[in-house]
């Protein structure tokens, strides 16, 4: 973790104004090809949610400005992002995980499933861990959305929320939408272009 020397950044200007606003989100979504995830999910025994979550991360850490967080006004550098993701219980409510991310995918398969097995055995909503070095996200299997809102508390917030949706056949290709909300004044509509060029390269390289 390190600070962002912000008096010498291209985007001073912008962080200043869009810090000082109330709610400074914007959020967009996008359709993603998640056809040869879920093929190679089928193929292999291996949960759907776990390899588009784990290309989710690799392409959220590949993205400088995804890593920011404001803190007390300065801007932190995080060196890995993490994913805090819900995890539904049988009771049908859920817990939010903390998914230490790994580059191996059998590792952050395997953290998955810790955490999985940990929100299951308790009725706790919050996680051991609660830092911000992470992303939150949510699965809406059975939601076809092309609009999405989350949740603000009322506090500064800076960590990217992200929401994946009922995919849909198009065309002969699985198509999911994929919400994500980021506070603008770390975050432009570029580094979400980054962000979902990546985040395809990476589901089409799954297998």
């Amino acid at each position: 973790m390190r600070f962002l020397d912000i008096d010498h950044w291209n985007r001073k200007e912008h962080f200043e104004h869009f810090n000082k606003l109330l709610d400074p989100y914007f959020a967009v979504v996008v359709e993603v090809d998640v056809t040869r995830a879920f093929q190679y999910s089928k193929e292999n025994n291996i949960s759907f949610f776990a390899l588009y979550l784990y290309a989710c991360m690799k392409a959220i850490n590949s993205v400088e400005n995804l890593k920011y967080r404001i803190k007390d006004d300065k801007v932190v550098i995080h060196d890995v992002i993490h994913a805090s993701a819900t995890i539904p219980r049988e009771d049908t409510t859920f817990g939010f995980s903390f998914v230490h991310f790994s580059e191996s995918f059998t590792v952050f398969n395997e953290n998955l499933e810790k955490e999985k097995e940990r929100i299951n055995n308790e009725t706790n909503l919050l996680p051991p861990v609660n830092s911000d070095d992470c992303i939150y996200c949510s699965a809406l299997p059975w939601l076809n959305f092309s609009g999405h809102k989350e949740p603000v508390s009322g506090f500064k917030e800076s960590v990217p929320k992200l929401a994946f949706g009922k995919f849909t056949e198009k065309e002969g290709k699985l198509m999911m939408p994929v919400s994500i909300a980021v506070n603008h004044a770390l975050v432009d509509g570029y580094h979400l272009g980054q962000f979902f060029e990546c985040y395809q390269n990476e589901l089409n390289k799954i297998g």
